[in-house]
């Protein structure tokens, strides 16, 4: 047992927060809306329609309600930085705002009123797949060239502050041609964060290999200087010299379980990449679930399920599935996030499941014991955030939320 993983104090247990190293904040008016059967082969692409037609009903004032709902959900959870990759820039018929950061400041102003500290990432997303087809109708709001990414990216920089980063995210291959990759990589600042979405989907990967000659993640690490500035996010779909060479790179892969789940992705191969050392965290993706601990949870009985054994993520910080899990988010937070620091957690020690919970056992009974929250009180960058489990303006986002709900679902 490690005392910087988790640790007792008076009130409970303390460990460093979590982040969630992959967001579509929009999205979680969405969740729980695509579960019906809309065609007998549903899948991402399916899901995607849905996912669709309520991100063209958002303007600047719902995506805050929506994402200061989210985020104080998250706190309550327990993540307390947040990785917003965020491709929801324009008017619904792709026109710009008057100002052309007004979503990206909708989402700077949901974190400084919940407190989560927040790193932006806004996406380049230029085509509608790897044969460059231009962007579909749905998709035009979505939709930058390459100078007019720069100037947002010019413009929120000026503005960050200690709890907030701005990095880049290149939506996809599919959605980032090769040159323009390469421009903005060549003109980002040498500490901006650079997350993309990679080898989510099989069909991602044969389009890759027809049009580009490789598998999508074999492509970048031969074309792009991978390396510790970047998170890989989904990777899914990976070969066995993919699973070492990004280890090698030094990158961070986001692992996105419940919504890999929800959305029929397929498993990371997870021991594999454990096995080479390799960087790696979570995300909640489109927000099917708002809980670093099923994302843990399940990526470990995912393993479990397909290896047909107990007892995967083990490693070097502990024989304890829940230290272990534990101890890798806390270590690619930094590099990923840009921030330092996460916060800190308090447990509940009263809470009957962590009754005589021990320093050896905790972190198991907290991530493997059910689903009871146990998030006691929450502090980021010295701010309480959370007390006695509820954020401290709990009532007045969930207001704000379902009035914006209402209009989203009535639009």
């Amino acid at each position: 047992m490690q005392t910087a993983i988790i640790e007792r104090v008076p009130m409970g247990w303390r460990t460093a927060g979590i982040a969630n190293l992959h967001s579509h904040a929009f999205q979680r008016a969405i969740a729980g809306l695509g579960e019906r059967q809309t065609n007998p082969a549903d899948s991402f692409w399916t899901w995607r329609e849905t996912m669709y037609a309520l991100a063209a009903r958002f303007d600047p004032e719902s995506l805050h309600a929506v994402a200061s709902q989210l985020y104080a959900e998250m706190l309550e959870a327990g993540y307390t930085t947040v990785c917003e990759f965020h491709y929801l820039h324009h008017q619904p018929d792709g026109r710009m705002y008057d100002d052309p950061a007004a979503m990206s400041r909708a989402l700077v102003a949901a974190a400084r009123d919940t407190g989560i500290q927040l790193t932006l990432l806004p996406v380049l997303y230029m085509t509608g797949g790897f044969d460059g087809r231009a962007l579909s109708e749905r998709q035009r709001r979505f939709g930058h060239d390459v100078d007019a990414y720069l100037r947002l990216i010019d413009t929120l920089r000026k503005d960050e502050n200690p709890s907030l980063r701005v990095g880049c995210a290149l939506h996809s291959l599919r959605a980032v041609p090769e040159t323009a990759m390469r421009e903005v990589i060549a003109t980002l600042p040498a500490d901006a964060r650079i997350h993309i979405h990679i080898a989510e989907q099989i069909v991602e990967v044969e389009e890759c290999i027809a049009l580009r000659g490789a598998r999508p993640l074999r492509w970048l690490l031969d074309h792009a200087n991978v390396d510790a500035r970047w998170t890989l996010v989904h990777a899914t779909h990976l070969d066995v010299g993919e699973v070492r060479d990004t280890a090698a790179s030094g990158a961070t892969v986001a692992i996105c379980t419940t919504t890999e789940a929800n959305l029929g992705d397929g498993f990371f191969p997870f021991r594999d990449y454990l096995d080479h050392d390799g960087y790696w965290g979570i995300g909640s993706d489109s927000h099917s679930s708002v809980s670093p601990i099923e994302e843990l949870r399940w990526l470990e009985y995912g393993q479990r399920l397909q290896r047909q054994r107990r007892n995967i993520a083990i490693g070097a910080a502990s024989d304890s599935v829940g230290i272990n899990l534990l101890a890798g988010v806390a270590a690619s937070a930094a590099q990923s996030t840009g921030f330092a620091g996460q916060g800190t957690l308090v447990l509940d020690g009263d809470a009957p499941i962590l009754a005589g919970a021990t320093a050896a056992d905790v972190a198991d009974r907290w991530i493997f014991s059910g689903n009871r929250p146990l998030v006691k009180n929450v502090e980021v960058a010295g701010r309480q955030v959370v007390a006695e489990g509820r954020h401290i303006d709990r009532d007045g986002i969930e207001t704000r939320y379902r009035q914006a709900m209402s209009r989203l679902l009535q639009a």
